[in-house]
């Protein structure tokens, strides 16, 4: 399948899909909507920042602008232990409300359609993060997507960790 073709996760309705950019994180197949997704380009140069949390990865020049750059596999709490294709490897420049950030992602996949109706809840669990960026979750060929919430996964209290859940721990 080559990378301009669209895989419909599930039948869409006109009117009531959205598409989203599928993406790999540690084996893991998740997806942002592409309204937020500005582009995806190849990691360049990034400077680590001493004393930025963990999944701060460091700061890239984007044509001149300072871009922030998270770790994907870190934001989300997953296992560095999957291998990935150092050649697949891309930053997502993200729109959140209006500021600009990078996402290391181990691979970037397929554009997604499905009907809204299609997304399920996130696993149990999850609901009790607060700043949890996973919104819910796709059933696709090849198993489940999660569906990332920009805001969330952007959101400088959760990056930080200033704040704790209601079972009392970090994302």
């Amino acid at each position: 399948m080559t990378q301009d073709e669209t895989i419909d996760a599930l039948p869409s309705t006109e009117g009531n899909s959205e598409s989203w950019i599928g993406i790999t994180l540690a084996g893991q197949s998740y997806a942002a909507p592409v309204c937020r997704v500005q582009e995806v380009i190849r990691p360049q140069d990034i400077a680590p920042v001493p004393g930025a949390p963990a999944a701060m990865r460091g700061l890239m020049n984007l044509r001149g602008r300072l871009l922030p750059v998270l770790d994907g596999r870190m934001r989300l709490a997953l296992r560095g232990d999957v291998c990935c294709d150092d050649a697949a490897v891309r930053v997502l420049v993200l729109d959140s409300e209006g500021e600009k950030t990078g996402l290391l992602v181990d691979a970037v996949g397929e554009l997604i359609r499905f009907d809204e109706n299609a997304i399920g809840p996130p696993p149990s669990g999850r609901t009790t993060r607060v700043h949890d960026p996973v919104r819910g979750v796709i059933r696709s060929a090849s198993g489940f997507t999660a569906l990332l919430d920009v805001t969330r996964l952007c959101d400088p209290d959760a990056i930080v960790g200033n704040f704790h859940n209601d079972v009392g721990g970090p994302p």
